[in-house]
């Protein structure tokens, strides 16, 4: 019996040795050489279209200067605007607006820690939620676990000891883990949901006596709990501006997410773990109301609000979201040069997405749901955009702030530039012509390579359409009463 259990032991072990060995080579050693050869999981380069969330304390006051030097602030930069305001003795600026909008609603001497217990999130319903998000037609989800204010959607022991109070949304406030409820839910309907976590807080005491502590007995242990806790599939850092990743430690902290974590092989990451990181080290690249990148050889999201703010910014009117029409050019355009979409909302502090953010949400989903084909598990092709006769302008290509109004390029070019006539992507042997005007009564996709019998097709209807083939020209015919869409999906099979 012993000779048995010694030779079942030994041929276990022969079996497991080719699994010990791969995962012994798929591990990640702390540098960017590396970390940098992990491609970003499959899941995330076909979702095409996530939903950002901003929430927190700063919900509460939900305020930001509107339009002040031609400029809008950030709503969930309250705090840090409202003590750069008391710095500037009331010369005009952001801050200054903020610290007279907070000493006229709540008081000069009214701490920002009081507007905690205001942050109460009762009408949070996270399955409705969850629900929302599924008929806009996002994949995924990045919720504000922590921003640049250091309080904390979970409980975090590290949070409430470096404050010297409760800082997270389990022991004050809502008296709820958020974050965990959120991603549940979520998850529950399909949707890979992960978080935002900013690696430094503001105002931290320990942040600002020493940071070399606060990295190591703060923000180390604090990431690693709630990545057990809420288990993202996306990890979207920032606040890492402040500090190379060598004193982040960042090549040490992600060689453990991606070897030892319990999310390390579904888990994306983007590019801000240090200020020598964006576009060169991590995960996906990161641009920030851009235009974001003209090509897709490297995974690359923009990012950005329906509004001027990310977190909800009661200054806002109308007129300063977003159309459904353009929001949806947004992301077509972004999508055919091979980037991702994460649209955030700002829910309010009483845990309500605001009703015009459900409804630009609503009608994205409504297109994507009979057109989604065109953009899930698409790459871009040859030419992401097709022009009509014309000067062809170039979106500047910043990380940071850039103008970038596609629909200008759609409905209302410049005098002699070209206007937009098709967007275009790619998958397996089918190109995807997205028209974002209704057609005449006939078109011509350029640049086309397609065998003689090339079948086209309306993609909503799946009503074939005549075509010919002219030269590298294809013409389709379309006929009378097609119904008003924002945009129009020709599927071309065969086309290459």
């Amino acid at each position: 019996m012993r000779q048995l259990m010694r030779r079942r032991d030994l041929l276990r072990n022969c079996a497991l040795a080719p699994l010990a060995l791969a995962a012994a080579e798929n591990r990640y050693a702390a540098n960017w050489e590396s970390i940098d050869r992990r491609p970003s999981p499959k899941w995330y380069t076909d979702a095409k279209f996530g939903i950002f969330i901003h929430w927190g304390v700063y919900s509460v006051p939900a305020f930001a200067a509107v339009n002040v030097k031609g400029e809008t602030g950030y709503a969930e930069w309250y705090w840090n605007s409202l003590t750069e305001g008391m710095k500037l003795n009331g010369k005009p600026g952001h801050g200054a607006m903020t610290r007279q909008f907070h000493q006229r609603v709540f008081g000069a001497q009214f701490p920002y820690f009081d507007f905690a217990p205001m942050f109460r999130a009762e009408l949070f319903d996270p399955d409705r939620w969850a629900d929302v998000f599924v008929r806009s037609g996002a994949k995924y989800v990045a919720l504000t676990s922590k921003h640049h204010e250091g309080f904390t959607l979970w409980r975090s022991v590290e949070a409430n000891r470096a404050w010297g109070r409760p800082w997270n949304s389990v022991d004050i406030g809502p008296k709820r883990d958020l974050a965990l409820d959120l991603s549940e839910a979520g998850r529950r309907r399909g949707l890979h949901m992960g978080i935002y976590y900013s690696l430094y807080e503001w105002y931290n005491p320990l942040w600002l006596s020493d940071r070399k502590r606060y990295v190591a007995e703060h923000m180390f242990p604090q990431f690693k709990d709630v990545v057990n806790h809420v288990k993202p599939s996306i990890i979207f850092s920032d606040g890492e501006w402040e500090m190379p990743s060598e004193e982040w430690r960042s090549p040490e902290l992600l060689a453990w997410l991606l070897n030892d974590s319990p999310v390390k092989d579904d888990v994306v990451i983007d590019d801000r773990w240090g200020k020598d990181t964006r576009h060169k080290h991590g995960g996906y690249y990161t641009t920030e109301y851009t235009s974001g990148m003209q090509q897709g050889a490297h995974p690359w999201e923009e990012s950005r609000g329906m509004g001027y703010s990310y977190g909800y910014n009661r200054m806002e009117t109308v007129t300063d979201y977003h159309s459904d029409r353009e929001l949806l050019m947004m992301l077509i355009d972004i999508v055919s040069r091979g980037g991702n979409l994460l649209l955030d909302i700002g829910p309010t502090a009483d845990g309500r997405i605001p009703v015009i953010m459900e409804e630009r949400l609503i009608q994205i989903g409504n297109w994507l749901r009979p057109n989604g084909e065109a953009i899930y598990g698409t790459r871009s092709w040859r030419h992401p955009r097709q022009f009509s006769a014309g000067a062809i302008p170039k979106f500047e290509e910043k990380e940071f702030m850039s103008d970038y109004d596609i629909t200008k390029l759609v409905d209302t070019p410049p005098t002699g530039y070209a206007r937009v006539d098709a967007f275009l992507t790619a998958k397996d042997d089918a190109v995807y012509a997205i028209l974002p005007r209704r057609p005449g009564r006939e078109i011509a996709i350029d640049d086309v390579e397609a065998p003689a019998g090339v079948k086209v097709t309306l993609l909503e209807t799946g009503q074939a359409l005549q075509s010919t083939l002219d030269g590298k020209s294809l013409r389709v015919q379309f006929p009378d009463g097609l119904p008003f869409r924002q945009a129009y999906v020709l599927k071309l099979a065969g086309a290459r």
